[in-house]
């Protein structure tokens, strides 16, 4: 085992706060905040008032990455920053636990997880806090299984994302190709994107999808979207969003040749066939017959360690080399089906995956061109809120 490691939060937004709260609860065993930083200068007078002393504050994430004061870093700057700040730390030996998305296209993200293997003693986990959400674990368990049988269709329908105009307001970057590279899908889908494929252990062959662009609000990025999966095995998934109905919706349904399995309320069913339907069918010499089928709740024992469960399995995987629950290089799949529903859309055509990485790239550039949005997000990001003052 290895000596405490020395963490760095780099970017002190609502959510770099929170991880740094994290990190000074002591809930994260063989752990220490060292330092935090963010290109805002005011942040340099919050992080005194609410942070140890201990804390040391830098305003240049390259000099801090390159200062040798600390052995890893958690990079909860805006997204399209962090390809280029985890390439940094692998080059000088540092751990690295990014946020959610990994990237903006998958180009980035690849040169990302091609510098992580370069540097091979680093640790790379990505914010996939989903993953620790006992009802998607136990689906992915009852896939990897066999239980369900050979995966046949995927439908999920996730439209409990509702955000008013005041909410797109309340920044100039939000929603913007310039400032975010996306709406809905790189904004709030990022989790059921990776989750789709890390529940499954499929990734889709083609897919065709539909962006609507401000359809519900007064924006330039998505907002609206059907998408439509083919896999190799002849599987097929239908994943729908938007930000802009209420109420919404979150229902995940897996249908497999022995049955099918449901999730939503956070409550997992199983309508488990008795003998698989391709064998029921061989045998079935009637009109109107079904398999006999039973339906189970199936208990979900665990609990869910969200955002401290990931940074406490990284910090484990430095110090003991635990199994990462959710590997950094794992981030370039849940992109893959965002940018390719994407740049579907802007073809009007399928998209075979991989994807052309330079017509996205093209696609996007594009629009980051005619953007509304000109500035840093990292400066307009908005103040997080105050830590306890148990935390000075």
């Amino acid at each position: 085992m290895t000596r405490t490691v020395r963490v760095a939060v780099i970017g002190i937004g609502n959510m770099g706060s929170t991880h740094a709260r994290t990190l000074l609860s002591g809930s994260i065993p063989g752990a220490e905040l060292t330092a935090v930083c963010d290109v805002r200068a005011s942040m340099e007078a919050w992080s005194r008032e609410n942070l140890p002393a201990s804390v040391a504050f830098w305003n240049n994430p390259e000099e801090l990455i390159q200062s040798g004061t600390v052995d890893a870093v958690l990079l909860a700057t805006p997204h399209k920053d962090h390809a280029r700040q985890a390439i940094t730390a692998f080059r000088h030996g540092l751990h690295v636990l990014v946020e959610k998305p990994a990237g903006v296209s998958t180009r980035e993200v690849q040169e990302m997880n091609d510098a992580a293997a370069a540097a091979p003693g680093s640790v790379f986990a990505i914010m996939y806090n989903q993953r620790t959400n006992p009802v998607y674990r136990k689906l992915r368990d009852l896939i990897a299984s066999g239980e369900l049988g050979e995966i046949r269709r995927l439908n999920w329908i996730i439209t409990n994302w509702y955000r008013a105009q005041s909410y797109y307001d309340s920044g100039g970057w939000r929603a913007t190709w310039s400032g975010e590279g996306g709406g809905v899908l790189i904004n709030q889908c990022p989790h059921q994107l990776d989750l789709l494929q890390w529940t499954t252990g499929m990734m889709p062959s083609r897919i065709r999808a539909f962006c609507k662009f401000g359809r519900y609000r007064n924006i330039e990025v998505e907002d609206d979207v059907t998408a439509y999966a083919e896999y190799d095995n002849g599987a097929s998934a239908v994943f729908i969003t938007t930000t802009g109905e209420y109420p919404g919706t979150n229902r995940f349904e897996v249908t497999g040749d022995c049955g099918k399995i449901v999730i939503e309320q956070d409550r997992l069913t199983f309508w488990r066939l008795r003998e698989p339907e391709p064998v029921f069918n061989e045998r079935y010499q009637g009109a109107f017959g079904h398999p006999e089928c039973w339906q189970c709740d199936i208990p979900i024992e665990e609990t869910e360690t969200g955002h401290p469960g990931i940074i406490r399995n990284w910090i484990e995987a430095i110090r003991e080399d635990t199994p990462l629950i959710a590997p950094g290089a794992e981030g370039i799949r849940g992109l893959t089906l965002s940018n390719a529903m994407l740049l579907s859309t802007w073809e009007d055509d399928w998209v075979t995956l991989p994807i052309d990485e330079q017509r996205f790239e093209d696609h996007l550039a594009r629009r980051r061109e005619e953007s509304s949005f000109s500035g840093d997000i990292a400066v307009q990001e908005s103040m997080p809120a105050d830590m306890s003052n148990t935390y000075k």
